[in-house]
């Protein structure tokens, strides 16, 4: 079925979208909605606004596939620029910290991996969608409030370096849960080998069975078939 078509509650679709960076994942869920405004719509994981990739978008019936969409091990691709930390631990961010980037092996940054990897503990950005005392941090974080986001436990399955692009540069590939904030770990890893970072660039190249390289266009909506759609 083609968008504009149809739409009468009967619908139930899992669209993979290849989300561009710049737009919010609510963004996406509005130009979906769009073809179908009879239909419920809903994405399955949420993207930060810079972040590029895979993002399941479900539509009717599918809408109750989210839970279990959303817990299925995400893949990423992030690149690290070591040497600066900004206060959103992404490229958007206002710089806080600046370091000196140690004279770093390529042996040396894979021997501190291991060590994020598996069941560890994370506190994640000052400015996220998470709420603490009820109140999205991000808010908090912007009326400069000083609260600390609370350390909670998440999953890495697989954490490699893919790329090193200069000295302070890595680019790293990620499996992980959900819950999983890759600008925490980003910085975590900085800070493990004597310095600071933030992700320069973050790419979700896959959830579950559903890869990027199947992932439509958001601008080409009759690409949204079945190829990167599973009813």
């Amino acid at each position: 079925m083609l968008p504009g078509e149809g739409g009468n509650g009967n619908l139930e679709k899992v669209i993979n979208i290849n989300k561009p960076a710049g737009w919010t994942s609510f963004d996406v869920v509005r130009r979906v909605k769009h073809y179908w405004p009879q239909e419920r719509v809903g994405h399955a994981g949420t993207l930060d606004p810079f972040a590029e990739g895979v993002l399941l978008i479900c539509v009717g019936k599918a809408t109750k596939q989210v839970p279990a969409l959303m817990a299925q091990p995400k893949e990423y691709r992030a690149t690290v620029q070591l040497g600066i930390e900004t206060d959103t631990l992404d490229i958007t961010g206002r710089i806080v910290a600046e370091r000196s980037v140690p004279n770093t092996a390529v042996d040396d940054i894979r021997a501190v991996l291991p060590n994020f990897v598996g069941c560890i503990q994370q506190v994640p950005p000052r400015y996220s969608a998470l709420k603490q005392d009820g109140q999205r941090l991000y808010d908090l974080a912007r009326r400069g409030a000083a609260v600390e986001p609370q350390e909670r436990s998440v999953n890495v399955h697989e954490l490699e370096l893919s790329a090193v692009k200069s000295f302070d540069l890595v680019e790293l590939r990620i499996v992980c849960s959900k819950g999983t904030f890759i600008r925490s770990l980003a910085r975590d890893v900085a800070h493990a080998l004597g310095t600071v970072g933030f992700v320069r660039r973050l790419i979700r190249t896959r959830i579950g069975v559903y890869q990027l390289e199947q992932a439509a266009d958001i601008d080409r909506p009759a690409t949204w078939q079945p190829g990167e759609c599973k009813q």
